[in-house]
């Protein structure tokens, strides 16, 4: 298959999703070293990939707007034609995925095995393995039609200039010498959240031992962030903890994390962006749970997480615990929590 020399890669899912396709970007890259490869994202998500040096283009798909029915998804699909593309990964399995797949009229394609649809959309189709792999050597499969077997490579995350420069901005307006802790309260799912006062007293905790706390928010979380800021407190400490909630944008925040000492989140895709730059990430899982395979991995992450029989309660969570509790993240405390970061932050001993 080495004739190939333009490629398209779909990804249009949530923010964590797009991230950990980059390894199989950077096996694509390597396998095929003279062809373009383009990326297919969500829309609000092509500026974090702009700068990738294995990438030829990155294309947003607005799945909530310009493209949110079939026909606009079959146009789209339509229009990819005149890219002249020679080989389409899709790494997501909704339907309108397998209906833009089946219009661009791309000679090999390829796609997870289910659903039922998938058949008639790909060329080529894999099984999504959820029984023992995880995520990112579930889309490595996508990769073996075309004799390319894992391991699957590292990635780099390549930000561009401008995203680097707000980050030096912001820190420079940090205490001098302060360890860095970022926390991350929000989450496109509630049930996945880690309670807001939990929060608030790491925020209380790392800001009085020293360290400067940035907040950072999403867009529609700004609430969670200013809450956690509230709850945090008056006093000497506060001057140490920055409401950070909408002042950055997807790559300045990519910058920001890829400077902290840690990063305390809920499982999110910023959480993606943590440990994928090797910011030492401390990760609560309560819908979730590790063995889903989309944790951050590495040597500096650290998954907090309790044993209960009602988890996992799905792939991605709730808007409200179906058992009407939400103990899966209430029984981790704020204790657990801040044993993970101390020593992430240079702390010795825990009080």
């Amino acid at each position: 298959m080495s004739d190939i020399q333009k490629i398209g890669v779909w990804q249009t899912a949530f923010l964590g999703d797009a991230v950990l396709t980059l390894p199989l970007i950077t096996a694509l890259r390597q396998h095929y070293p003279d062809a373009e490869i383009h990326f297919f994202v969500r829309k609000g998500f092509g500026e974090l990939f702009s700068a990738q040096p294995e990438l030829a283009g990155v294309h947003e798909f607005d799945k909530r707007g310009e493209h949110k029915t079939l026909s606009d998804a079959r146009r789209y699909g339509k229009s990819i034609k005149a890219m002249g593309l020679g080989l389409w990964i899709s790494t997501h399995t909704s339907f309108r995925s397998a209906v833009v797949a089946r219009a661009t009229g791309i000679k090999r394609r390829i796609g997870y095995k289910s659903p039922w649809f998938n058949r008639l959309a790909y060329h080529k189709t894999v099984d999504r393995r959820f029984d023992e792999l995880e995520e990112i050597e579930r889309l490595h499969q996508l990769l073996k039609p075309l004799g390319i077997e894992p391991p699957a490579p590292e990635p780099q995350m390549v930000l561009p200039e401008l995203a680097r420069g707000v980050a030096d901005a912001v820190l420079a307006m940090q205490p001098a010498d302060a360890p860095l802790l970022g926390i991350h309260p929000g989450s496109t799912w509630p049930t996945k959240c880690w309670p807001i006062e939990y929060y608030a007293t790491i925020a209380r905790a790392a800001a009085s031992a020293g360290c400067a706390v940035l907040i950072f928010a999403g867009p529609g979380e700004e609430e969670s962030a200013a809450k956690v800021r509230e709850f945090a407190g008056r006093g000497v400490h506060s001057l140490r903890i920055t409401d950070m909630g909408g002042k950055l944008k997807l790559p300045e925040l990519a910058a920001v994390i890829d400077r902290l000492d840690a990063y305390l989140t809920n499982d999110s895709g910023p959480m993606h962006l943590a440990w994928m730059q090797k910011t030492p990430t401390v990760a609560v899982f309560g819908p979730t749970v590790k063995k889903l395979g989309f944790f951050p991995r590495g040597e500096h992450s650290v998954v907090l997480e309790t044993e209960l029989d009602c988890r996992p309660c799905g792939l991605h969570g709730h808007k409200t615990c179906p058992e009407g509790h939400h103990d899966c993240m209430k029984q981790v405390t704020p204790e657990m929590a801040w044993r993970a970061l101390a020593p992430m932050l240079g702390f010795q001993t825990v009080d």
